[in-house]
């Protein structure tokens, strides 16, 4: 699979500049990282090119302006790419309804998702539970304190995503996510 350096540069640029003042929850970490994360990983596990954008902006509608930021991703990015953002959009409702009540819609929706945005999704989760799991081994039990859904909410949420991605697309990804949210279901213990 060849990735256009002009096309994925274009998605590069447009993630970086929207997401320029946003950090990672708690961290002084640069949103972009997180996006690069997620990227590389649909890449690293056979996505193209759609879905290597798709995982650059997977955020950019619920995060950076909503339908107006959907509108500009279909137009520079085409359908396939805004279909992948927004199958992987939590919300764009201002103010966000109740974390669990969307984590909840969130988790019944998996089963209808393209295997397009399961990935991208996959890879999201993945590098999102990996980055919780790296910051416990740093700060311990004070990281639950960055999370709505605290400690036990968490888990549960990545348990859940890690028994449907497992169902849904097995795959070495999946495996990742189990052996990861094992290991953060084991610092509670």
């Amino acid at each position: 699979m060849i990735v256009s350096e002009e096309r994925y540069s274009d998605a590069l640029v447009f993630a970086t500049r929207i997401h320029r003042d946003q950090r990672r929850k708690g961290t002084d970490i640069p949103y972009i990282s997180h996006l690069l994360a997620v990227s590389s990983l649909v890449l690293e596990h056979g996505g193209d090119e759609d879905q290597a954008i798709a995982g650059l902006l997977h955020d950019a509608v619920e995060d950076q302006g909503g339908m107006e930021t959907e509108a500009t991703i279909r137009a520079r990015f085409g359908a396939r790419v805004a279909d992948i953002v927004m199958a992987c959009t939590d919300t764009i409702m201002e103010p966000k309804p109740p974390w669990r009540e969307r984590k909840e819609a969130y988790l019944a929706n998996l089963e209808t998702k393209s295997n397009d945005a399961i990935l991208v999704s996959l890879a999201d989760k993945v590098h999102n539970a990996t980055a919780i799991l790296e910051d416990y081994y740093q700060v311990g039990g004070a990281i639950w304190t960055r999370f709505r859904g605290g400690n036990e909410g968490t888990l549960w949420y990545y348990r859940s995503l890690s028994d449907r991605f497992s169902r849904r697309y097995p795959s070495a990804l999946s495996q990742r996510l189990s052996r990861v949210v094992r290991e953060l279901e084991a610092t509670s213990n």
